[in-house]
């Protein structure tokens, strides 16, 4: 595994995007345990990306304009939503006592949609991942599955860092009731300008 892989794929995951987002939000609002599934969730928001690249739908994406529009698009309503589901209900970020009140199932789900449509995801795996595997050799497709899977890995292991940083802060935020009301409309800001940087790209 090359250096160069290595530092793009830390570069890659730990720059705050959409996920980075949604873990830091789960961990200020329900704190670690939240953080750690939404992580999860996160990080199987990936295999979509990976199967997508190794079984050739780069290639389509690459040549379909179309196809590449209808998922740009997708993916900048989905953060809309996120945006405007944070701002509209106050129990997104607010003092929850015990992480199992909302259901992991739904924090996981959330999370895999949220990663789905990163359109960060998508270049990386449209575009960079194949640059590192010389598609005419044998076992190319394995080597693929190997550095996703090495990607993932790095993902979960700097997203739960990021959320259990915010889930050890949390008392000292949640209990101002005017900072929640602010970072409720950071967050939602955040996948405002997410949004509007995928309908520009």
């Amino acid at each position: 595994m090359s250096i160069a892989f290595l530092v793009t794929t830390l570069i890659a995951v730990a720059t705050p995007g959409t996920g980075v987002v949604y873990t830091l939000s789960a961990g200020l609002s329900r704190g670690r345990r939240a953080s750690v599934i939404a992580a999860v969730g996160c990080t199987l928001g990936i295999v979509p990306h990976m199967v997508a690249t190794v079984t050739g739908l780069a290639a389509l994406l690459h040549t379909s304009t179309l196809a590449f529009q209808a998922l740009k698009y997708l993916g900048v309503a989905y953060l809309l939503y996120m945006a405007w589901a944070t701002l509209r209900d106050k129990e997104v970020i607010a003092v929850v006592e015990e992480a199992a009140s909302l259901p992991a199932a739904k924090v996981i789900v959330s999370g895999v949609l949220i990663n789905i449509l990163n359109p960060k995801l998508t270049i990386f795996f449209f575009a960079f991942l194949p640059q590192f595997v010389n598609a005419g050799e044998p076992g190319s497709i394995l080597r693929m599955v190997e550095l996703s899977a090495f990607f993932m890995m790095i993902t979960f292991v700097v997203f739960t860092a990021y959320g259990v940083f915010a889930a050890s802060v949390r008392d000292h935020v949640i209990s101002r009731p005017q900072v929640m009301t602010w970072l409720r409309r950071i967050f939602a800001g955040s996948f405002v300008v997410l949004g509007a940087g995928l309908t520009f790209a």
